[in-house]
Parts: C-alpha cells; structure tokens; sequence
C-alpha cells in the first residue's frame, strides 16, 4: 500500500510501551467489540462525524453544510428556525468527497481520518524524536495496525533502520504471515485476550479466538526477542469471571508468558458514537469497581504472572 488511513496520532504518549512515544492509530479492524472506545477507527474508510455543540446554525441560522452536501445527506434536524442539522450517515457512508466537511467554518463537521504516504509518516515521527528522550519510539494501534500490515511492516523496518524502538497494541487477529512478518520488526508488544472461550469471545467481538491464540502461541514459541505483554479490557458480566481468568493464566503458563495487563472499562469513547450517528451499547456501563481489578490482579499474581492495572505497567 503506498498510503495508509491514520485518524489520530499522540505526539507525546506515555502509557503505550516505554518512555514517551509517538502513538499511531491505523484505522481498520477486523473485530467489533461492543465496548470499542475508537469506533472511527472500525473500517477502513473515511468517515463523517458530526460534534453538534460546535454548530453554529442555531446562532448565526448558518446552513452552509446543508447547501453543500450534493446528495441531500444534510438537513435541519426540525422545523424550528435555527435547528441543529442531521446527517444521513447511511448517505454519508457512500461519500468520497464530503463537500460538507469543507464547508463548516465552525469545524463541527469532520472526517475520520486521514490518507497518509510513507515520507508524511516518517516526517511525524522524526518531528517527534526530539521530544522522546531516551527509551522512547513509536507505537503502532488502532483499529487494528495489522489491517494495514504492508505499510506497517515496512515502517517499522524503515524505524529499526533509524534505530527507533518499535512496538504495537494489536488484536494478532490477522494471517499469521502478514502477523509474523510484522512482528520481525517490532521490539515490545501489547495483545489483547478479549475472552478465552471461542464461542463467547465472538459473541462480543464478531469474530472467535482461534487465530489470536494461535499466533500468540507462535510468536512466543518463536524465538522473538521483543517484550510480550497480553492485555485483557475487563467487560463485567463477560470476561470477569474466575473461570475466564483462570483460563487465560494457564495458557500464559504454557507458553511462558508471565506479564498481563488488566484494563477497566471506561466511556471514554462514547461522544465519538454520537458523532458518527451510532448508538453505543455501553453508553450506560459504570467503570470497573477497584475491588474487581484487585480480585483478578490477586488471581494472577497467585500463580506467579506479574498483573498489572491500567497504566501501572513497569517498563
């Protein structure tokens, strides 16, 4: 591929491998996990958001975006003089245009994402070095960074190259080629483990276990120099349970792998559902209790797996 669909970049991020790093988020991502806090980064296309609290119709009866849009996707949301607009993100979803997006001074109406070549990714990250100190690097996420696995290949290559530290947050949930090719050029690496058992990790995340487990197996069985650290968002009611845990620490325990990383639930991503007209399925989801974290932390460390909370990951 010789551009790839960025939608957010961190220029100075300090909770996704170690040091201070330049986090890239790939968009695309072969699951559907039902908690997902970037839902504009689920396909690999751009897409229309709209943040309604930057509007300006109701102030200056401005309909710039409504005149704009060739295909009537944008009209007043009521009868009323001043109404806040609405789009029809069914419309909006066949757009390559987005006239709409040019047209709102205001910056209520945005895209997604952006298409990016190599040389303009690799202006970012050289732009950042400076401000990395020692250990720092990059850090590949998303979406899902193997969705675009030709491009992040090669710029990870491109960074051992510089000598810039490697790592990526990643679901393994791709060809195990286009996973291990990838890996070869990575130096710390974030997994996550939605849900030991097939059936109920796809009843979550659209898709079953099988190839996750399979090419975490491999790379630890591998060889692979870097750091491994699997990763499990706790969902109440889902992947909470002693069994689910219990599971996870013995297949750990097979493969030698004694680091995993617990994350509470949060809403951080909730606005973004609005944005995109979609409705999130854990909009009213309160965090994960403490007392639940320290439960399953507890279970780790009894059977010797260092587990570590959030952001209280020791680099």
């Amino acid at each position: 591929m010789d551009k790839a669909l960025i939608f957010d970049v961190q220029g100075f991020s300090v909770h996704d491998g170690p040091g201070a790093r330049t986090l890239i988020f790939f968009a695309g991502c072969p699951l559907r996990c039902a908690w997902c806090s970037n839902p504009e980064g689920l396909e690999l296309k751009q897409k229309v958001m709209f943040v309604a609290k930057r509007c300006k119709r109701s102030k200056y009866e401005c309909t710039r975006c409504i005149e704009a849009c060739p295909r009537g996707a944008v009209g007043p949301a009521g009868a009323g003089e001043g109404a806040p607009v609405v789009f029809d993100h069914d419309v909006c979803a066949t757009c390559r245009t987005f006239e709409c997006v040019a047209s709102c001074y205001a910056e209520a109406i945005k895209l997604s994402g952006t298409w990016m070549d190599m040389g303009e990714v690799k202006d970012v990250i050289l732009r950042d070095r400076k401000y990395w100190s020692d250990g720092g690097g990059v850090t590949f996420s998303g979406g899902e960074a193997l969705m675009q696995h030709e491009f992040v290949r090669k710029l990870a290559q491109w960074c051992k190259g510089q000598k810039i530290h490697t790592a990526i947050e990643t679901t393994a949930f791709a060809d195990r080629s286009a996973f291990m090719g990838t890996m070869e050029h990575i130096d710390f690496a974030f997994i996550d483990v939605k849900h030991m058992d097939s059936d109920r990790h796809r009843e979550k995340t659209g898709v079953s276990n099988e190839m996750i487990l399979g090419n975490i197996a491999a790379l630890a069985q591998s060889g692979w120099p870097g750091r491994l650290i699997l990763r499990m968002p706790v969902i109440r009611d889902y992947n909470d349970t002693d069994e689910n845990i219990l599971a996870l620490a013995a297949f750990m325990e097979e493969l030698n792998l004694f680091e995993v990383n617990i994350l509470p639930f949060h809403r951080l991503g909730d606005s973004k559902y609005t944005q995109l007209g979609k409705t999130y399925e854990y909009s009213e989801e309160k965090p994960t209790p403490e007392a639940t974290l320290e439960h399953i932390q507890e279970l780790f460390l009894e059977r010797g797996i260092a587990c570590y909370v959030a952001e209280e990951v020791l680099y």
